[in-house]
């Protein structure tokens, strides 16, 4: 195989269980419009995850779940289990505070991977985001937040990666965050902000804002507010939310310096 090319087949078979698990549940027609492949590979792929166990088919539907197997494909990650710990308690105070809901993410490869949550805690959201959820890293306020403040070498292997996948982002907004001023502005301004978010459950209804997280001078995620699109002006939920999420994703980097989330735990 030529160096660098991808095998086609895992590729896919990747995308689908991404897709299974980013959703919860879906039927076989669902799964191939989710993970872009045609229906008779996602019937293949799907009875090769039934069969290895990661998914499962629900009893009373023609729908498929994923199993606590995929929790096996994250063990190598519980160095998050520490930025988890330390931030609930502030997401938790802010959902309740503004009642949107809030997401620590963090990147991995071109993409990023929420971690923890609080959809579940307010009524104003179209959908609850499990960890696991995957959003393109230009894509989302959170991985833009990410790209911006992360260092020059890490940010050119994220671009680097994003160039070389198919359909991870369009032109422009990869040409964009390719420009320092783009980068510059938000690290002025110490947020990012997607105004309408289509990689998600309900594309084009909502918006977010990210602000960093840091451990001590390491870059370790972001924390994520999101809102419905129509309910206000992003600069108007910039200079109603920022402030507090500035403090909260602060007060998160201190407490993981401190070890203070052990304490909490």
């Amino acid at each position: 195989m030529e160096r660098g090319v991808p095998i086609r087949s895992i590729s896919r078979c990747m995308s689908v269980l991404q897709a299974i698990n980013r959703h919860g549940s879906l039927s076989l027609m669902e799964i191939a419009q989710a993970a872009k492949v045609p229906y008779p590979t996602a019937c293949r792929i799907v009875q090769t995850l039934l069969h290895e166990g990661f998914i499962e088919r629900e009893p009373d539907r023609k729908r498929y779940r994923p199993t606590v197997l995929v929790l096996s494909l994250a063990n190598g990650f519980q160095v998050h289990d520490r930025l988890i710990q330390a931030s609930r308690r502030y997401i938790v105070d802010l959902t309740y505070k503004h009642n949107w809901p809030l997401s620590v993410v963090t990147r991995v490869g071109q993409t990023m991977v929420v971690r923890d949550s609080t959809h579940a805690l307010t009524s104003r959201t179209f959908s609850n985001y499990y960890p696991g959820f995957t959003l393109p890293i230009l894509e989302c306020a959170s991985g833009r937040a990410y790209i911006a403040h992360a260092g020059g070498e890490e940010r050119e292997t994220i671009l680097n990666g994003v160039r070389t996948l198919p359909g991870a982002t369009d032109p422009q907004t990869l040409t964009l965050f390719e420009s320092e001023v783009v980068l510059n502005e938000i690290r002025r301004d110490g947020y990012a902000t997607k105004g309408r978010n289509f990689h998600n459950a309900t594309p084009g209804r909502t918006a977010s804002i990210a602000v960093p997280i840091f451990d001590q001078d390491e870059l370790v995620g972001a924390l994520t507010m999101v809102f419905f699109a129509s309910a206000m002006k992003m600069s108007e939920a910039v200079d109603r939310y920022v402030p507090d999420m500035k403090a909260a994703a602060e007060r998160i980097g201190l407490d993981l310096a401190s070890g203070m989330h052990r304490i909490a735990a």
